[in-house]
Formats: C-alpha cells, structure tokens, sequence
C-alpha cells in the first residue's frame, strides 16, 4: 500500500490518509469544503462548496498523477437531499467520464458542510 500526502489538499481531520493505493486502484477518503491553507471552510452553498471539493480530490488526484477521467466509482454524501440538482451541477464539470456513483443523504457531516465526496480511481 502506498499512502498519499499532499499539502495541497486539507490534512486528515483525524487518524486517517488523503488516500490509499493497492493494486491499482486509488482510494480517496471523503474530502470536504476545506481551504488547505487555511483550514477553514470555503462557501455557504453547496455549489461553493462542492467546487471547493473537487478542488480537493483534484489534489489528491493529481498527487497520484491521474485525474477526474481515472475516477470508477465515487460516493456523495449530502446535508440535505434538496441539493441534489445544485450539486449536481457542479459534480458534473468535473466528472465528465460519468463513473458509477452512489448519492445519499446523511444527518451531519463534519464541520457541518453541505456535502463530500470519496473516489475510487484506476492508477496509470
């Protein structure tokens, strides 16, 4: 397994890596709206902030040399399910590949953000 760090991306919240690999596949942990210079969260909205998370999984990404097209599966999670459409739009600027998804509704997220989002890629 190789473990991935970036200073790019926000630092894990807790005891936990930006990413994982293993047998050619990446696993990203679940990246919310977090500025990593900062540490703060970045847009009241949820189109603000799912840029924001993309923007994260992009490093990450990109820290493995691959990209949005190297993504299989993701796993979206939202506040409130009433974002669907809004976060839709932003998701689909960048997921252009259109993998598999799953897309749910959950009670809190950390730092109370509107959504996050976890992937699964196929490393080069």
């Amino acid at each position: 397994m190789k473990f991935t760090s970036t200073d790019k991306a926000p630092a894990a919240l807790g005891p936990y890596s930006q990413a994982v690999s293993v047998n050619g596949l990446l696993f990203t942990s679940g990246q919310i709206a977090l500025d990593p210079a900062t540490g703060e969260i970045v847009g009241s909205d949820v189109q603000a902030q799912a840029e924001q998370v993309c923007k994260n999984l992009a490093a990450v990404l990109e820290a493995n040399g691959l990209t949005f097209t190297d993504a299989v599966k993701t796993t979206c999670f939202l506040a409130d399910m009433g974002d669907f459409a809004a976060f839709n739009e932003v998701y689909g600027k960048y997921f252009t590949g259109k993998p598999a998804r799953s897309c749910v509704a959950v009670k809190t997220l950390p730092k109370n953000v509107l959504c996050e989002v976890e992937v699964i890629a196929e490393m080069k």
